[in-house]
C-alpha cells in the first residue's frame, strides 16, 4: 500500500497527528507533502492548464512532484484543520490548480481505483464543511471510495485531548484503516460517479474544448471503455 498525505499546515498538531496514525495503521509506504512549504502558489486563473494543458501552468515545475506522488498512491490522505468553518487556504490553493483534472475535463484514469480520506479537526465546530472542501475534489477526480473524518476536539493541540476524545478519535482510525485494508486492489466507483462520468462523456461531444475532446477520445471514453474494470 502506498499513501501520499496531504497536510494543509505545516505545523505538527491534532490533524496531522491523526493522518499520520491512520497511514500507519494502512502501513505501507508514506509519502508527505506540508502546505504552504511544500506548494504554496496561488491559482492565479490564467486558465492555461484548462485550453493548453497542465504543463503550461506557470506553477508546473512546483506541483509536479505531488502530482506524481497522487498518480502513484492506492491511499490519498487530505487533512485540514478547520479555519472559519473551512479547510486552511493552503488546501484550497493547492486544490484550485487541480480543476483541469475534474471530470468535465481530463480526469486522471488511476484515480478511478484508488481510495481517499478527508480528515479534518476543530476546537469548536466546522469539520464537516471543511470535509466537504476536500472531498469534492476528491470525487470529481474521480476517486472510487471517499472516506471523511472529522473531529471536535476542543483543544488547540494533540497533547490537551482529553483521553476519552482521543479514545474516539483512535476508535475511528482504527475502522477506517480495516475498512481501506479490506478494499485495497478491489476498488470500484460508486453509482454516482459512474453516473457524473457517463454525464461528462455526453457533454464532451457539445462542449469546444479541443484539449478535453482529443484526451476523452485518446482514453477511448466516448467509445465503449470506461477509466474502471
Amino acid at each position: 500500500m502506498k499513501t501520499v498525505i496531504i497536510h494543509g499546515q505545516s505545523h505538527k498538531g491534532s490533524t496531522y497527528h491523526i493522518a499520520h496514525e491512520l497511514a500507519l495503521k494502512v502501513g505501507g509506504e508514506i509519502n508527505e507533502f506540508f502546505l504552504p512549504r511544500d506548494m504554496g502558489e496561488f491559482c492565479i486563473g490564467c486558465t492555461q492548464c484548462f485550453i493548453k494543458g497542465e504543463t503550461n501552468c506557470p506553477h508546473y515545475e512546483k506541483i509536479v512532484p505531488i502530482t506524481k506522488a497522487l498518480n502513484d498512491a492506492d491511499l490519498i490522505i487530505l487533512e485540514s484543520p478547520v479555519y472559519v468553518y473551512h479547510a486552511t487556504g493552503a488546501m484550497k490553493a493547492f486544490l484550485d490548480h487541480y480543476g483541469y483534472r475534474w471530470m468535465p475535463h481530463r480526469p486522471e484514469e488511476a484515480m478511478f481505483s484508488k481510495q481517499g480520506v478527508c480528515i479534518s479537526t476543530a476546537a469548536g465546530a466546522g469539520t464537516k464543511s471543511a470535509n466537504k472542501d476536500m472531498s469534492d475534489s476528491l470525487f470529481f477526480w474521480g476517486v472510487g471510495k471517499i472516506y471523511k473524518l472529522g473531529f471536535n476536539v476542543a483543544a488547540v493541540s494533540w497533547e490537551t485531548i482529553s483521553e476519552k476524545k482521543k479514545k474516539k478519535i483512535i476508535s475511528g482510525i482504527n475502522d477506517t484503516a480495516n475498512k481501506i485494508n479490506k478494499k485495497y486492489g478491489k476498488v470500484k466507483p460508486g453509482f454516482k460517479t459512474k453516473f457524473f462520468f457517463n454525464i461528462m462523456r455526453m457533454l464532451q461531444k457539445k462542449v469546444d474544448n479541443p484539449i478535453d475532446v482529443k484526451y476523452w477520445e485518446d482514453k477511448g471514453w466516448l467509445g465503449k471503455k470506461r477509466p474502471w474494470k
